[in-house]
């Protein structure tokens, strides 16, 4: 199973639009997957019971066992002040180290509404992946000035169409 990580907890987002249009993606391609939207973290998460297991929330070590269940990763990445979100960052701290993410595969998505499409986001979040012993295929595809080519929840791009499915081909065989 692939499990499709929507890197921000913020209501309506693009990061979640262009998840489902991934997911649909890989329905096409004939692969089993599962969208984690970071909006569905319990509101107290980032408290100081993410550093004791004990006082996790049921809706906290459901997210935790979909991430540890996971064969493939993809995280859709939007970018924040030329980073990714602080809530991903946070989510990934409170996954079990190294266990979560150690010798599994996985691929980023960079978003951005500027020019970049993520490009320092990606390479922030790669870094911290490495880290944690994920493996992440080098094939990185960015999306800027997302907004402008997104409508009714489909991308109008043919081009970010056509580097989502070779992602997909590639992480497929990955």
């Amino acid at each position: 199973m692939i499990l499709i990580i929507s890197g921000t907890n913020r209501p309506n987002s693009i990061t979640l639009q262009i998840a489902k249009l991934y997911q649909g993606l890989l329905n096409r391609s004939g692969q089993d997957s599962k969208i984690l939207d970071l909006q569905d973290l319990p509101l107290d998460f980032a408290s100081p019971t993410l550093y004791t297991k004990d006082l996790y929330s049921q809706e906290f070590l459901a997210l935790r066992a979909a991430v540890a269940s996971a064969n493939k990763i993809v995280f859709i990445v939007p970018e924040y002040n030329c980073s990714y979100p602080g809530v991903l960052k946070a989510f990934i701290d409170g996954l079990e180290y190294p266990a979560a993410l150690k010798r599994k595969k996985g691929a980023l998505v960079g978003l951005s509404t500027g020019s970049q499409g993520g490009n320092i986001a990606l390479s922030h979040l790669t870094d911290v992946l490495h880290y944690c012993g994920l493996h992440v295929l080098a094939q990185k595809p960015r999306l800027p000035f997302v907004h402008k080519h997104l409508a009714d929840g489909q991308l109008t791009n043919p081009l970010y169409i056509q580097l989502l499915e070779e992602q997909i081909e590639e992480l497929i065989h990955f």
